[in-house]
């Protein structure tokens, strides 16, 4: 689940929807959280109980409550998707008893061991900093994590300096810090995420049950199971030099040599595969001359990035993603009219330009099995839906596809 801040969490109060019965087995049943299902003990929750769910991709600290549980230290206490009993268990449902905790009757709320209440239905509900969650792919901990800004990044390089007091009240102050970033900045300390580029990350369709209730029109595009790159063009009065940024999900790659999370550059890799600068000049100058910046969002995929190579040796690019500063997102048909056929950038798949919600999961997760990877002909990982106004999105991934590449 998302946060305000379009931040994933991995750990959260949540109340049970519904508890169904599992044909042949007497002693676990399974509960249902949204468009989430786990496998639970029979009993062990009742429907409308707060309780804390633990989303796939979690990593647990190997600490009590956890390092009771026997069937997690087996896994080395990472939560993925799995099949049991004959049905789909995604993720981790504890109750407030596990950690001594008190649940706060009628109020779909549960009150830790601080006197501090999580409520099921907004903000207070996200634990995983607090029960010290992470990702269970250790390489998603540094990709996905907050970037870190320049004047931290002037403090972590001068640590011991730092970590006195005068520093650290300065610090605590906006005059301040900007007062110590004239004696210990430097330039390339500036060189942070692009503070006008909202990062990518799709809510999943099973923390938004109720858009099942929308029988809107929805354009369907392929998700491509790759490495998150985004290019961003800004204008700037003075000195008239644009600003350029290549940037994986969290790291702005100024230099070639920067450290990558791949063999080889990826995203800057892409950058000059696809001559992205000079067309995003062109586009800037040409057909936005009334905007102060556009960015392109998208996917570099193929050899050695993830656990699908797509039958590649080499990597492509797919956007997805086209935002002006003056027009917002757009939808993915006319950022493909302008990507893809006037400059010959590749976008995404589109499957379904039109595409109106069934009513429940299971029929849309039908959907989503029901055609191969229009890049390859082999499975594919899943679809994004965008509204056509390019304002709303969601993804729904596919669990066949979870559990044979990602588990």
């Amino acid at each position: 689940m998302l946060n305000k801040d379009n931040v994933r969490e991995l750990a959260y109060v949540v109340k049970i929807d519904n508890i169904t019965p599992i044909e042949g087995y007497d002693r676990v049943e399974l509960a249902h959280v949204g468009g989430w299902t786990v496998v639970v003990g029979k009993g062990e929750f009742q429907i409308g109980d707060p309780a804390i769910y633990f989303e796939i991709d979690s990593q647990l600290p190997a600490v009590e409550p956890f390092s009771y549980m026997e069937f997690l230290v087996k896994k080395h206490y990472k939560i993925k998707i799995q099949k049991m009993c004959g049905s789909l268990s995604q993720g981790l449902l504890m109750s407030a008893n596990n950690f001594g905790w008190e649940i706060i009757e009628g109020y779909d709320a549960i009150k830790d061991n601080n006197n501090f209440v999580h409520f099921a239905d907004n903000e207070s509900r996200f634990l995983t900093k607090q029960l010290g969650v992470t990702y269970a792919v250790a390489d998603d901990n540094i990709r996905k994590a907050p970037s870190a800004d320049k004047y931290k990044k002037m403090a972590q390089r001068h640590g011991k300096l730092f970590s006195k007091q005068p520093f650290r009240w300065l610090m605590k102050r906006n005059w301040g810090k900007k007062l110590l970033f004239v004696f210990f900045g430097r330039k390339k300390d500036s060189r942070n995420w692009p503070m006008w580029v909202k990062k990518t990350d799709e809510e999943r369709i099973e923390n938004l049950p109720f858009l099942f209730n929308d029988k809107s029109e929805w354009i369907a595009t392929e998700k491509i199971d790759g490495t998150s790159t985004t290019f961003t063009l800004k204008r700037n009065a003075w000195p008239r030099k644009d600003d350029f940024y290549i940037c994986s999900r969290n790291v702005v790659f100024d230099k070639p040599d920067k450290n990558c999370f791949y063999e080889t550059n990826v995203y800057i890799e892409m950058a000059e595969k696809y001559n992205i600068y000079n067309k995003m000049k062109e586009m800037l100058d040409k057909y936005f001359s009334d905007c102060d910046w556009i960015t392109i969002q998208g996917e570099t995929y193929g050899s050695k990035i993830q656990n699908r190579d797509y039958h590649m040796t080499g990597h492509n690019f797919m956007a997805f993603n086209f935002i002006t500063s003056k027009e917002g997102r757009w939808n993915s048909v006319k950022m493909r009219d302008l990507l893809e056929g006037t400059f010959g950038i590749p976008c995404v798949p589109i499957v379904n330009s039109s595409y109106i919600l069934p009513d429940t999961i299971e029929e849309l997760r039908e959907y989503v099995d029901s055609q191969t990877s229009v890049i390859d002909g082999d499975m594919r990982e899943g679809l994004v839906f965008r509204s056509t106004d390019g304002v709303r999105s969601f993804k729904c991934v596919s669990p066949a596809y979870l559990l044979k590449y990602h588990n």
